[in-house]
């Protein structure tokens, strides 16, 4: 349930930094109300964005004392269906890959995470569904016979992110965007009236005092070859041996995620990496051995220390949309309802949690 945006003043200039999801979406939705504008990315859809698994999956990873990473998340789930509609009508791409998450988990210290969880949504007015052994197999028949308990998200959805990023691309020339394919490295020399800052880990480094790092993901995608049993029809995550992995369903297989590296500036995928991922992959559903290891990727995730994003006004010219981390797909709904409020002069109270001066005030107060 976006927000309404009023139009801007005719011809009023923008300036979006950074072609990845978030950047694409604001440079779309802006452009709709009016702003003229202009996008710089020397790769557009290149980056994180390009190796995402998609999950819009923010009450699956709820967990106490991250209530605001749960809220943030939530409310933007809300906002995708309306926010997917818009784009499909103006693109005729349905970028929807899969309704519904089921967490499952392997052996009893698991278990009782999923009932934390389950707890700890509920408390903040989520609902989350357990589901007995029988239940999973129900379910999903192709999961492996040591899974004893699930935890079912009925509301969570998917998206392809390439088909996404596409659909984007296409949204942003229907609507007057003007692609620039060239990196930024200084935004004062930049001529439009506003800009925003979107450009992942790198715009802390055109905004040095942002706290944002890249934080290093791999990712495979797995083809399911002809006479293998179909892949699951919702997102399946599970931990195995104390490592997180995802299965988001594709058209043509599953995307297996995602090992998490303090690594730096570093996209290489490791035999390690890929070792973990499909052994934790085929401990869930052990048909993926039969698919096809269609694609090794790594890409950065922009983290910052309390994994909530920066959104909102650096100065009056600059506003920042970045550090989303892993959730970038996710949070892209409610971040673009913020930044055309902050380009009205307005605040988008659910995003207030997000607000880049929160660590500035909290410098000062020491």
């Amino acid at each position: 349930m976006g927000s309404e945006v009023k139009r801007m003043r005719p011809r009023a200039t923008l300036a979006v930094v950074g072609g990845g999801v978030i950047g694409l979406a604001i440079a779309w939705r802006a452009a709709e109300t009016g702003w003229r504008v202009t996008l710089y990315d020397p790769a557009p859809g290149s980056g994180a964005s390009h190796v995402a698994g998609g999950m819009l999956a923010p009450l699956s990873e709820g967990w106490p004392g991250e209530e605001l990473v749960l809220d943030l998340g939530a409310a933007s789930l809300q906002r995708w269906p309306d926010f997917a509609a818009r784009l499909q009508q103006a693109t005729g791409i349905d970028v929807f890959s899969a309704r519904e998450s089921l967490t499952v988990a392997l052996d009893g210290a698991d278990a009782a995470d999923l009932r934390t969880i389950a707890d700890c949504v509920g408390r903040q007015g989520y609902e989350l569904r357990i589901i007995d052994r029988a239940g999973l197999r129900a379910a999903e028949p192709a999961l492996a016979r040591s899974a004893r308990l699930g935890l079912l998200a009925a509301d969570e959805l998917a998206v392809d992110n390439r088909a996404l990023v596409a659909a984007l691309r296409r949204a942003c020339a229907g609507a007057g965007v003007d692609l620039v394919e060239r990196a930024i490295t200084d935004i004062d020399a930049l001529a439009e009236e506003q800009v925003v800052l979107a450009a992942g880990y790198s715009s802390a480094k055109l905004w040095p005092r942002l706290p944002i790092r890249p934080v290093k993901g791999e990712i495979l995608r797995l083809r399911r070859r002809r006479g293998v049993a179909p892949g699951p029809s919702r997102v399946i995550r599970a931990r195995v041996h104390g490592r997180p992995v995802y299965l988001v369903p594709r058209a043509d297989g599953v995307v297996v995620g995602a090992t998490q590296y303090e690594a730096g500036v570093d996209t290489t995928v490791t035999v390690g990496g890929v070792r973990d991922l499909i052994a934790d992959a085929q401990a869930i559903l052990p048909s993926v051995a039969e698919y096809e290891l269609a694609e090794s990727a790594a890409g950065l995730r922009p983290m910052t220390p309390d994994n909530l994003p920066l959104i909102g006004r650096l100065t009056d010219r600059v506003v920042v949309a970045s550090g989303h981390g892993r959730n970038g797909i996710l949070l892209t709904a409610i971040t673009v309802d913020a930044v055309l409020a902050q380009l009205e002069g307005n605040q988008l109270l659910e995003a207030k949690s997000a607000d880049p001066q929160r660590f500035t005030d909290e410098k000062e107060r020491r």
